[in-house]
């Protein structure tokens, strides 16, 4: 089964020199999902402050600087990965570094037949 793994935290809680060693982490994390077969994508994201929210009401489009919502986390990355079951997400969620300042929301995708397949 597919999990994505949405990684939450105060960006305001890593360093400079923090983030950087958090991406080095994640790197060799995805390396390791990638060896087990597990790796089917990994980003972190730009700040929040670089967000665009889009919502259409009442068919008009509505343009937003910044997030969706005002909260004290932030979401800042995201795992896709393949996990033969919950427990086996939960187990690649805990070894993510942003869940040692943050949050690791884990859902499992929904797969729609007919969406094209990736190259």
């Amino acid at each position: 089964m597919k999990y994505m793994l949405l990684i939450y935290s105060n960006e305001n809680a890593w360093t400079e020199g923090e983030r950087e060693k958090c991406y080095a982490e994640s790197i060799e994390l995805t390396r390791q999902l990638h060896a087990n077969g597990q790796y089917l994508g990994a980003s972190p994201l730009h700040l929040v402050s670089t967000a665009t929210s889009v919502r259409v009401r009442d068919g008009k489009r509505l343009i937003t600087d910044g997030p969706f919502a005002e909260t004290r986390e932030q979401l800042g990355g995201y795992f896709l990965i393949e996990a033969t079951d919950l427990d086996e997400a939960i187990e690649i969620a805990g070894r993510i570094p942003g869940a040692r300042v943050g949050t690791v929301e884990i859902r499992p995708i929904l797969e729609l037949y007919g969406l094209p397949k990736n190259n």
